[in-house]
């Protein structure tokens, strides 16, 4: 036994020498490397009449520091308002920061800068790292790929949003039945209204893309079983939320990503495609004449995407990605809309009034007459919902990577009339969250919720992003938008008082891949 340990002290008294000797080489290079990397950059910032924005006050010397921060942030509820009270310091809307002297992130709310990232400069520019940070949930699909494999995507996804299956909303209704029975089981007590419109968006979103809800909403408090069994049913909402707040903060370490990697997330991401693969499979199981047969009853995006490919990957990679949107962005924006509808009574009740007049409320409701686009020519109505998505955008932070040295058209210098140098593999993150804000577009009440603002605000462009914009900009944003705008009308119909019981102003936001309320949404209502 002594022997034994007696080599291997040996081998690592042999070994240590050849350790140190590479890790010396690796540091001699590094040194070099960075400063003739960083000299390069400057020269060609020179070159190109660029200059830097102000440095990032709380990055540190590393920069990681800084990334750090921002997942703590993220973790308490507070990014988003954290990231506004960091721009309050940078007055030109840009700043900086080097990631160990290799990495250049760019932070902007300039909407000119956004503009050139998402259209005019569309093709300097690429997901970067977004593939690896999301794959584990969601595999190869419309928010994870570039080039020919998002056009791709795309072109299978476009005719799945046309107007007429926007237009379906008679799906919603059972669903919302539930969520009311939900609301009046609670006999005017305060409860968590957005933990109902979660299940409610898992339950009409798989109905849409699976064509078989889950039916979460079913439960022992209402005494009613779902009608049907699904396996891994119970499971699915819970780990979902779980698998995108880990997808969030590898998104936010950027090149550190690989350090989140639990167990806990691994499960979570089984546990989410699981129940995809279940649908899956039972697609590519029908007959196309059986594909025909059950379409009649309603449009399945599931079996529309079943006759374009019969690859089991591609579809569940594609449900999940969709699944995202359609599941997420709709319940936070139910959420923040009911939020501030709940702090503001007179809002809710001029709200109301406009419902009432063009659909009838209580026994006199006209449900059937509720449509895309009876919906649309509801104005206020949708003045509310603009409010709600400028205030909490369901993206409020995004990152684009540069795919050459490239720019930015503004906020460099000491007065921010300079264009900023990007060299390639740089990250320009944005966030409209901020945007939103910018008092120079909404004014000195920026910060209220103040719906009619938009009865003649001025002309924003890029000022005004919920839905992302140029060739990216988001597909389901009309869908997403048409069930917003019937559950809110029907809540509408069905309850006249409605009170908040949220004490903190600003709320905590869970920013993941989308936003929400981080405690949620909670109200009295009759």
């Amino acid at each position: 036994m002594s022997s034994i340990i007696d080599q291997a002290q040996d081998f690592g008294q042999n070994l240590l020498p050849y350790l140190t000797k590479w890790y010396t080489i690796v540091f001699l290079i590094l040194i070099t490397y960075i400063p003739l990397y960083n000299l390069k950059n400057a020269y060609s910032a020179w070159r190109l009449g660029c200059q830097n924005p102000p440095k990032f006050r709380q990055a540190g010397f590393t920069g990681v520091f800084g990334l750090i921060e921002a997942v703590k942030k993220k973790n308490a509820g507070r990014l988003a308002d954290w990231g506004d009270e960091q721009f309050q310091y940078y007055p030109h809307h840009s700043m900086y920061l080097n990631v160990v002297g290799l990495l250049k992130i760019v932070f902007t709310v300039d909407p000119e800068n956004i503009k050139a990232v998402l259209a005019t400069q569309f093709n300097d520019f690429s997901l970067g790292t977004r593939h690896a940070h999301l794959a584990p949930l969601l595999g190869d699909g419309i928010f994870t790929l570039d080039g020919n494999g998002w056009k791709d995507s795309r072109a299978m996804l476009r005719p799945q949003f046309a107007r007429e299956q926007i237009a379906h909303v008679k799906s919603l209704e059972p669903h919302l039945q539930i969520v009311a029975k939900h609301i009046r089981s609670n006999n005017f007590k305060t409860f968590d209204l957005q933990e109902l419109f979660f299940r409610f968006t898992v339950d009409t979103a798989t109905e849409f893309l699976f064509g078989e809800s889950v039916h979460s909403l079913y439960d022992d408090k209402l005494g009613i079983s779902p009608p049907n069994d699904i396996p891994g049913r119970e499971n699915f909402a819970e780990a979902f939320n779980k698998s995108q707040n880990y997808l969030a903060s590898r998104a936010y370490m950027q090149m550190f990503y690989f350090f989140i990697n639990p167990k806990e997330f691994r499960d979570c991401n089984k546990k989410v495609q699981h129940l995809a693969q279940y649908f899956v499979n039972k697609a590519l199981n029908f007959t196309p004449e059986e594909l025909e047969e059950k379409s009649k009853d309603g449009y399945v995006f599931l079996y529309e995407l079943v006759k374009q490919t019969r690859n089991p990957q591609v579809l569940q990679d594609q449900l999940l990605n969709i699944m995202v949107a359609g599941r997420d962005t709709t319940a936070g924006l139910l959420s923040f809309t009911m939020f501030e509808l709940s702090r503001n009574p007179e809002v809710w009740q001029k709200l109301r009034q406009e419902i009432i007049e063009n659909f009838g409320e209580g026994e006199n409701a006209k449900v059937e007459s509720i449509t895309f686009e009876t919906l649309k020519k509801c104005e206020y109505l949708k003045a509310v919902l603009n409010e709600t998505l400028r205030l909490y955008p369901s993206v409020p932070v995004n990152f684009r990577t540069a795919t050459r040295d490239t720019t930015l058209p503004r906020g460099g210098g000491p007065d921010g009339t300079k264009p900023i140098y990007v060299p390639k593999g740089s990250t320009v993150a944005y966030s409209v969250y901020v945007t939103h804000r910018l008092e120079e577009y909404y004014g000195k009440d920026s910060r209220e919720f103040k719906p009619e603002r938009w009865e003649n605000i001025k002309r924003l462009g890029w000022a005004y992003l919920p839905f992302n914009g140029g060739p990216r900009i988001c597909l389901g944003q009309q869908f997403a938008l048409t069930e917003a705008s019937y559950v809110v009308a029907r809540l509408a119909q069905m309850f006249p008082t409605l009170e908040s019981q949220d004490d903190v102003y600003p709320p905590k936001k869970c920013v993941h891949l989308t936003m929400n309320l981080d405690e949620g949404v909670f109200v009295k209502m009759k």
